[in-house]
């Protein structure tokens, strides 16, 4: 029987195929790419090695030719698909309908080198009659989208194989720079840096409370003019100066003014004068697109983007989406009849709209090839299905774009809009009332919400009915104060929309360049804001001044543009990489980087300047070899964790200078020595020190960390003394007459006793405060396996936003760590426990989730405990099965010798 071997990138997606295809087809994974560019010099030919641009990967000299090799881990499964390919009559390739998944194939297929007949089977869902269509219209490999991928590699390797090496030599070793990447960082470092330039300004206003004299309703409204002008508000301030930007046009309320103009008006009648009435409609957002999903999973499920796409990703192979990663919003003829027929049988026929409704993808260099976003099929899968398969994740993702898709096509949201004047002498207050006549589409979906209904009910701001020239009740006032913000950090989702909307980046890299921004020590989390770090700051200055237009954002778009030119057929991929790198009417990138050899002075561009002290001295953060420091020329400093770039400036820089001058506090003199004791803050956390360390002396003073769960601000003298004491002797053991030591150790607090040790279970007991029965005691007891005692508990954060687990962070044996009951993540280290919340422990343990997904280990600790009782079981069962055999052989072994040494003394006794 003919036999059609079907090749997709994994096994998920492979199982899904397969349930659709009948007898005669195979459907095999090939775990992505197959083959890449070389990523260490083991991976490079030996008869290529001795080449010039061998570990480049790519002959430039021969028209930017790349290197493949296949890695390892990959030999052995393609040694696997050509045994299978033996057997088949034709190979179907089956990967993703992008860039990447034509470059897979056309990899495949140049390895493989079939005899066979090859077709390209193409879908943006995974349902039967999407297989069966591909199956219908298969077609040759498009070499023009392989080479826009292939392109887009090599610009990226000679982007960050030249410029990386560059920055380990004048700046910091292990710095890497990316064509997109540094764009990013760029983004981030600029927003801070207006942060840090703003300046902030106070601003006062009144808010009153009017109720209608017949006691029938009352209403909240704004100051907003005094006499013809307009209050002033934080909008009219200039960010980097404070100062009003057109002061003759508003009027500046302080506190002092405020309080009397609050005087006066309380005198005055309330007097309606204006009052407006007009309808509105709200047309419904348009289907998902790979950014506006990873927004708003951001938004309402708190997932970092690389986690959206992860969850996407198993959606789609599992069947249930469309290709998750695209850029257009638009619905195939399928995807509308679907969605407008359960519009119809879930929300009613006066919910749909007459026609349906055709979007427009507005962003700069989008390919509209893909369909948006929506439920796979004709037929949406329920939720509940969902649920139950793929878990709590996928089916909130998955309701996400189940709502949206359907509010797309339903009828705009109607209401009234009310504003009210309200005249007190010459001052005028409004206040605006909304109510919702129609909620069209949003009874299905609201940006931003997770609960339609309730969302709809706190849409409404309903006033009571009042009449022109009618008199109000007064009912009180408040002067209030306000501070104008900074502009607003970047979090994950509004990064990705700032890059969509340069044009920069492609949906298949948006959660990859994020992701990387944050795993290169180039920004860390702040809850969900991007912090840029002291370095990414360094580095982009670096960038910007000797790699302008590389990092401009247009023209990075224009890259962009131009390979998706070579995508469809309509630039030449050489010409373009040859302009990249040897320039075309600009510096090339060859040509730089030797100009930035020449010219970048590591001790300028490692300098970031915070400004200069009351005697003169710069204060700048230094990039040191081993991370950033604080020098005013003579002092220097480490900076603290978490430090922000707009968190420091010269008077917060004079005070963590003077602290290292100063140098730490003692505590006190160990008693009986003149030794002082000193509590510091190292590498591994805060610890005690006895005594200074001598010039010239090769003995380092006595160290003493501190214990489990005690904070540096409870370590007292006293405190200190005892944690100096240990190790310590507590007695003899009379039992069998050895030394009882008490002692803290890597892993917390322990007695010995020969070669017995027990773990001290700090909830029962503490080593300081610990006598000779307490010890004789705990070794009479068993050994506890695990943790000595149970985790304590330093903070409660909540209900986790998807699963509706109780999220604790806890004290753990290697540190605190975040815990929904089956998943535990570390907090990083540096990070104070009181400034984790909801945001960044939901972050944590997504990113430890995917970890140990990616690994293909089990999420809980009992299932662990399972699988090391079960093999330990088996290990059991084997040695009892080997100690069998071997007892066996032996009686086997000694009842031949028997029966031979029988046979021996009969024959012997024959022959007498």
């Amino acid at each position: 029987m003919a036999t059609s071997l079907v090749i997709v990138e994994s096994p998920t997606k492979a199982r899904t195929i397969d349930k659709f295809l009948g007898k005669g087809f195979e459907v095999v994974a090939s775990y992505g790419h197959i083959r890449d560019l070389p990523n260490n010099a083991s991976e490079i030919p030996a008869s290529i090695k001795k080449e010039k641009w061998s570990r480049l990967g790519i002959n430039i000299d021969k028209d930017f030719d790349p290197l493949y090799v296949i890695p390892a881990d990959k030999k052995k499964r393609l040694k696997e698909l050509k045994a299978l390919m033996k057997d088949a009559d034709e190979i179907l390739l089956a990967t993703d309908e992008d860039r990447e998944g034509e470059s897979i194939s056309w990899h495949l297929l140049d390895e493989l080198k079939p005899k066979i007949p090859v077709k390209r089977l193409v879908f943006h869902e995974i349902t039967k009659t999407a297989i069966q269509h591909s199956l219908e219209t298969s077609r040759d490999i498009d070499m023009n989208l392989v080479k826009a991928q292939e392109t887009r590699r090599i610009i990226d390797r000679l982007f960050g194989y030249s410029v990386s090496p560059l920055l380990w030599k004048k700046m910091a070793p292990k710095l890497s720079a990316g064509r997109v990447q540094s764009v990013a960082m760029k983004l981030l470092v600029e927003r801070e840096r207006e942060r840090i330039a703003f300046k902030s300004s106070e601003y006062w206003d009144l808010k009153a409370v009017f109720a209608k004299t017949d006691k029938s309703g009352e209403f909240e409204a704004e100051l907003t003019h005094v006499g013809s002008k307009r209050v002033a508000s934080g909008k009219d301030f200039h960010p980097n100066t404070g100062k009003l930007e057109d002061p003759d046009k508003v009027v500046l309320l302080d506190e002092k003014s405020s309080l009397k103009l609050k005087e006066h008006i309380e005198k005055q009648d309330a007097i309606v004068t204006k009052v407006d009435e007009k309808p509105y409609s709200t047309k419904p957002p348009a289907p998902f697109t790979t950014s506006t999903l990873q927004q708003e999973a951001s938004r309402k499920l708190r997932f970092a983007a690389r986690h959206t796409m992860s969850v996407a990703q198993n959606l789609y192979e599992n069947g249930y989406i469309t290709y998750m990663r695209t850029d257009s919003t638009s619905l195939s003829q399928e995807g509308l009849n679907a969605a407008r027929g359960h519009i119809e049988k879930d929300f009613g026929k006066q919910y749909l709209s007459p026609q349906p409704r055709v979007y427009k993808t507005k962003v700069r260099n989008a390919q509209e090839a893909h369909e948006a976003i929506r439920p796979a099929g004709e037929d949406f899968a329920s939720m509940d299905e969902v649920k139950k398969k793929l878990g709590m994740e996928a089916f909130k993702l998955y309701e996400l774009i189940w709502k949206r898709t359907l509010a797309c096509q339903m009828k705009d949201a109607e209401g009234m809009r009310i504003s009210v004047h309200v005249t007190c002498g010459d001052a005028v207050f409004r206040a605006s009332g909304k109510t919702i006549t129609f909620p069209g589409f949003l009874r299905a979906y609201v940006e931003g919400s997770d609960d339609p209904d309730a969302e709809l009910a706190d849409k409404e701001k309903i006033l009571p009915v009042v009449k022109k020239d009618e008199q109000l009740d007064t009912k009180s006032l408040e002067t209030l104060s306000h501070t104008t913000q900074p502009p607003a950090r970047y979090t994950e989702g509004s990064l990705i929309k700032e890059l969509e909307r340069l044009g920069i980046g492609r949906p298949s890299t948006w959660a990859t360049i994020v992701g990387v921004v944050l795993n290169r020590s180039y920004a860390f989390k702040k809850g969900t804001a991007l912090v840029p770090t002291f370095l990414a700051s360094a580095v982009t200055s670096l960038m910007d001044n000797y790699f302008t237009h590389l990092l401009n954002y247009d023209f990075t778009a224009r890259l962009e543009d131009d390979l998706d030119a070579i995508a469809r057929g309509e630039k030449d991929n050489l010409e373009y990489l040859k302009g990249f790198y040897f320039g075309n009417g600009y510096a090339g990138l060859k040509n730089l980087v030797e100009e930035g050899e020449e010219k970048i002075d590591p001790r300028v561009v490692c300098g970031v300047a915070i400004g200069k002290d009351d005697s003169g001295r710069e204060v700048e953060v230094r990039i040191g070899r081993y991370g950033p420091f604080l020098t005013d020329g003579e002092n220097r400093a480490s900076l603290p964790d978490g430090l922000a770039p707009d968190e420091i400036d010269v008077s917060k820089a004079d005070e963590i200078l003077e602290a290292a001058r100063r140098g730490p506090e003692s505590l006190g003199n160990y008693p009986g020595t003149e030794l002082p004791i000193y509590l510091k803050t190292g590498r591994f956390g805060p610890y005690l020190q006895l005594g200074d360390m001598e010039e010239g002396s090769k003995e380092k003073p006595k160290m003493a960390s501190l214990l489990p769960g005690l904070e540096p601000s409870d370590v007292d003298f006293e405190t200190a003394v005892k944690l100096l004491e240990l190790p310590k002797t507590l007695g003899k053991n009379p039992e069998n007459n050895e030394d009882i030591l008490v002692s803290n150790g890597r892993y917390g607090p322990y007695i010995k006793c020969g070669s017995d040790t027990r773990t001290i279970p700090l909830d029962d007991m503490s080593p300081l405060t610990m006598t000779l029965d307490d010890a004789i005691k705990l070794l009479k007891e068993p050994k506890r396996r695990g943790r000595a005692s149970t985790p304590k508990n330093l903070k409660e954060l909540g209900k986790h936003p998807v699963t509706e687990r109780e999220l604790t962070i806890k004290s753990g044996r290697y540190g605190p760590y975040v815990t929904d009951g089956e998943i535990n993540a570390s907090v990083p280290k540096g990070v104070d426990v009181e400034n984790v919340d909801m945001d960044q422990a939901v972050e944590l343990l997504a990113a430890r989730a995917a970890k140990i997904q990616a690994n293909g280990g089990k999420t809980s600790s009992k299932s662990k405990a399972k699988t090391k009782a079960k093999s330990k079981s088996k290990a059991k069962a084997k040695t009892k099965a080997k100690t069998k055999t071997k007892a066996k052989s032996k009686a086997k072994t000694k009842a031949k010798t028997k029966a031979k040494s029988k046979a021996k003394s009969k024959s012997k006794a024959k022959e007498k």
